[in-house]
């Protein structure tokens, strides 16, 4: 099961409403995952910033005191924006690795989300109602976005199990389906220095696309090759800063369905997701072919 939906705004004019009409998307699809859920959305830059996105159980007494520690030791141009268990740290760039050292030594219970200049992942343990709500996605604002309801089948049900996967700068991934060698692919990786926060397969295929992207491939050409790298059945839905791609499985039993206007290009794991969107009557619809590489930017 699983379901996945991802929005691409090609109208400037609707990016007021994208964590409305991606919140809409999301909980048309509760059914397909009642375990967790989760949204990744992608929203304007600053060129000399970097956002990393943090959870914490302990949020509460931990934001704080990380923030005073930052201001102290690394740099006072840093702003928190608080919501519920997940923050967004705005950081001059050259000071991220300093930071992501501070929190690995001084702030172990704190997790990383997500880092990029415009990426911001927000997820937990729940409904995607319950989620959306918590972190009032319905208010954000943004060029494109995914999300994701999971029904748990390889691993543990916690929010770190959650999707998205962000494993690279503005990369997340979300997956419906089962790999079958996410253990050796793991294994690989873990010899060329990726580090895993789960036993989760979609970390794996998040890892393994940030792998290929960091040694010179486009998108498009990652998610080619992981068609002959990466055994089972998969539907992949795939964020950057640019824009986000698409790759079925050669078998292709996942379902899926996509839309596109002149105002944006939709994906869902079934046509309901898609109802609620602006012209949707004259959309062009249809279902993404199997081992076909999908891709939309700015």
């Amino acid at each position: 099961m699983c379901g996945i939906v991802g929005l691409f705004l090609k109208d400037k004019t609707l990016q007021q409403k994208l964590g409305q009409l991606l919140s809409q998307m999301l909980v048309t699809m509760r059914d397909r995952g009642p375990d967790s859920a989760g949204i990744a959305l992608y929203g304007n830059s600053i060129a000399t910033e970097t956002k990393i996105t943090i959870r914490s159980d302990e949020h509460v007494e931990e934001f704080p005191s990380l923030l005073s520690t930052v201001k102290r030791t690394i740099s006072k141009d840093i702003r928190l924006r608080q919501k519920d268990t997940h923050a967004v740290l705005s950081i001059g760039s050259k000071k991220v690795d300093k930071m992501l050292t501070c929190l690995s030594r001084d702030f172990p219970k704190i997790r990383v989300m997500s880092i990029g200049s415009s990426i911001e992942i927000y997820k937990e343990v729940g409904l995607p109602e319950t989620i959306t709500r918590r972190f009032s996605i319905d208010k954000m604002t943004g060029t494109h976005g995914v999300g994701h309801t999971r029904m748990a089948t390889e691993s543990a049900v916690t929010t770190l199990g959650a999707h998205p996967f962000s494993t690279g700068l503005d990369q997340c991934l979300v997956h419906n389906g089962s790999l079958s060698n996410h253990n050796s692919i793991r294994r690989n990786l873990l010899h060329e220095g990726f580090r895993f926060e789960t036993e989760n397969d979609s970390e794996v295929a998040a890892a393994y696309l940030t792998n290929r992207m960091q040694k010179g491939a486009t998108l498009g050409e990652a998610l080619q090759d992981s068609l002959s790298q990466l055994d089972g059945f998969f539907t992949f839905v795939v964020g950057t800063k640019e824009g986000f791609g698409i790759l079925r499985d050669p078998i292709a039993c996942k379902p899926a369905v996509m839309a596109e206007t002149e105002r944006y290009v939709a994906f869902g794991s079934e046509y309901r997701a898609l109802t609620a969107l602006p012209g949707i009557d004259t959309a062009h619809i249809w279902e993404p072919e199997p081992a076909t590489v999908y891709f939309w930017a700015t």
